[in-house]
């Protein structure tokens, strides 16, 4: 749903100095065949990897929380949730504050304008929301690419690209800028 070109994700991995192992996923993907590419590229890390722990950036959903937990159980890691529950509206400033910097590359125009897509996620875009919207995009409203933190060795250099839409969607193409 990011929609998010590999070589991106690649430069976030690098820029962070975190090791990347994506995982082939079909397209169309039904939820079973996205269960047995994750459970093989988990147990392919795992004997390449030694980690005891998994952490997600979920805030409030109780249903992903407990799907996640139900397909970890019996691996006997420890499941990470250290945003949980943090209020959103409150998590979303310090993000900006902190000096996290990304842009929108996935809008649902039934939840969020669709002008809202390729924007930058600042303070301006947090008062353009509509008051129905989650601050965070945790309901699906937006998704979106970081392209600086602090913890980045260096930002990523991007640029905007085509805006289309597709499946009920509005996508963003963020380009990496190699000039």
């Amino acid at each position: 749903m990011h929609a998010v070109r590999r070589e991106l994700v690649q430069s976030q991995a690098l820029a962070i100095g975190l090791p990347l192992f994506p995982v082939e996923l079909p397209w169309p993907c039904p939820n079973d065949a996205y269960e047995q590419a994750m459970r093989r590229s988990l147990e392919s890390v795992h004997r390449d990897v030694a980690f005891d722990a998994l952490a997600f950036g979920d805030l409030h959903l109780e249903d992903i929380r407990d799907y996640r937990e139900r397909q970890m159980s019996g691996w006997g890691f420890e499941l990470l949730f250290p945003i949980w529950k943090r209020d959103t509206t409150e998590l979303s400033r310090a993000m900006i504050s902190g000096g996290i910097k990304a842009i929108l590359t996935c809008v649902d125009p039934q939840q969020c304008p669709a002008e809202l897509v390729g924007r930058h996620f600042d303070y301006s875009l947090l008062a353009d929301l509509p008051e129905t919207a989650d601050p965070c995009g945790e309901n699906g409203e937006f998704h979106t690419f970081v392209y600086a933190a602090p913890v980045f060795a260096t930002p990523i250099s991007v640029t905007l690209g085509e805006v289309v839409e597709h499946d009920g969607f509005v996508f963003a193409d963020v380009l990496p800028n190699n000039s």
